[in-house]
């Protein structure tokens, strides 16, 4: 059987229904092919379940460890499973609004389930069935990198598709104890959920710091936060092994031992894109498995296309669902004759939903002089913000990278509650190429955290402990 389509798409996550709809938007049909869950990673194992999962989980520890005086510690029931269940009813809802009913209600797009694979540069085969496109876009995403680890065939792990739902690997039972091995932003945030809903956790990471690639004083926050919690920290420490013990788990360390009920492993996210015919049409992957394509989105291969996870780093891209979105809609516009449009990945805001939240946009401090920048950069402690006292959490920084002499903002990076949300307001100056200038004279609603930025900017010029309210 074949079926014939302006643009076939390998994948279903958010990459690809960006795709799909704008490739209907331009009056073409599409196709979409999905080996798993419709919706890819980031509303069944990653960005949706995890946020749900972080949000019970910080209640449930502000209950346990109020701010207020005048308030008393609590200890809320806790029913993990029901947890799960509820996570799972969030997720079903939201495919079912955001993804079933596009394809359900669009006379442009379908989609196939199964493994798709290439078996030239036109034709995916799937099934028995042929999808045939005059255009082919690889959207495919990313899946949990597995480190080659002495003993781990022989011991049960998990990895952050414990968070899926409707699949054989979601985690329904709480572990008694935890060990994550990694460092990342998924090992953070898994670390701190799982710590806060009562799982002793101890984090092993390789490198000496945490979160590697952020500012330092990034890194130093969240470690504190994290130890602080009561995680284990193991910085520095290289795993050699794992073995079962038991009912549970030992990781070897070279100056010791670890043992946990359970070993997660949060070690990055590796490119799906070595199961899918890409030798078969042609298509070139770098080293480490990742598509290249051209400014806009372009494969070696004239016809057909590649965005979100399998791209990196190529073109300045994030693994990142949005950054995914956004390019889906740019290479199906660019392959079915929409607007010619390239891609600028200058400015990307990211979070990572620890409480308190890490924000960043930008370059970092060590990126910036490595860009050949003259830099001025100032960091700020958030306790200096008066939002963060009205309402009982100092903890936190914001740091604001600026060029020396014109005062461009060049990046920013912010420890803090509602990290996430103010760090918008810095992308979009960014994206306008805005000085620390621009932030001293915006007038900022009083008390924000969003004021952090005005305060960040001001300790360019002036003591910022010696504000008067306002930050004026």
């Amino acid at each position: 059987m074949k079926d014939s389509y302006d643009l076939v798409i390998l994948g279903s996550g958010s990459t690809a229904f960006a795709a799909a709809i704008r490739a209907a938007e331009l009056g073409k049909s599409a196709v979409m092919t999905e080996s798993r869950t419709i919706g890819g990673t980031c509303v069944n194992r990653g960005c949706l379940p995890s946020k749900d999962l972080l949000e019970a989980a910080r209640i449930y520890w502000e209950a346990q460890h109020p701010r207020f005086p005048g308030l008393g510690a609590k200890t809320l029931d806790l029913d993990f499973r029901r947890l799960i269940q509820g996570k799972d009813e969030v997720i079903r809802e939201y495919r079912r609004k955001k993804y079933d009913s596009i394809v359900d209600e669009s006379e442009r797009i379908t989609i196939v389930q199964g493994h798709a694979r290439l078996v030239d540069p036109h034709t995916a085969a799937l099934d028995g069935q042929r999808l045939v496109g005059d255009q082919v876009l690889i959207a495919t995403g990313s899946r949990p990198a597995v480190p080659e680890i002495p003993g781990l065939r022989h011991v049960p792990y998990l990895t952050s598709d414990l968070l899926t739902s409707d699949e054989p690997m979601e985690l329904t039972e709480q572990p008694r104890s935890l060990a994550i091995v990694g460092g990342g932003y998924i090992a953070v945030e898994l670390a701190q959920l799982f710590q806060r809903l009562g799982t002793p956790v101890t984090l092993i990471q390789r490198s000496p710091q945490l979160l590697s690639g952020y500012e330092p004083e990034v890194q130093a926050e969240i470690e504190n936060v994290l130890s602080g919690e009561g995680v284990d920290l193991r910085l520095g420490a290289r795993v050699r092994g794992v073995r079962r013990e038991g009912d549970g788990v030992v990781v070897a360390l070279e100056d010791g031992e670890v043992r946990a009920e359970g070993l997660l492993l949060a070690t990055g996210r590796t490119p799906n894109t070595d199961d899918i015919g890409l030798e078969e049409a042609g298509v070139t992957r770098d080293g480490r498995g990742f598509v290249g394509v051209d400014e806009h989105l372009r494969t070696n291969i004239p016809h057909i296309w590649a965005a979100g996870d399998v791209i990196g780093r190529h073109t300045g891209a994030q693994m990142a669902t949005p950054v995914g979105a956004h390019d889906g809609n740019i290479a199906a516009g660019n392959a079915l004759g929409g607007e010619r449009r390239t891609v600028d990945h200058t400015v990307l805001p990211r979070t990572i939903f620890t409480d308190p939240q890490v924000a960043t946009v930008g370059l970092t401090d060590e990126e910036a002089n490595g860009a050949g920048y003259r830099c001025s950069c100032n960091t700020v402690p958030i306790h200096l913000v008066p939002r963060a006292g009205a309402v009982r959490d100092e903890r936190g920084i914001i740091k604001m990278v600026a060029e020396a002499g014109t005062g461009k903002v060049l990046g920013v990076s912010m420890v803090g509650r509602d990290a996430g949300e103010v760090i918008h307001e810095a992308a979009m100056a960014m994206r306008f190429k805005g000085t620390v200038h621009d932030f001293i004279d915006m007038v900022h609603v009083y008390p924000t955290m969003a004021e952090a930025l005005k305060i960040a900017a001001l300790s360019f010029f002036k003591d910022v402990s010696k504000l008067s309210c306002c930050a004026e």
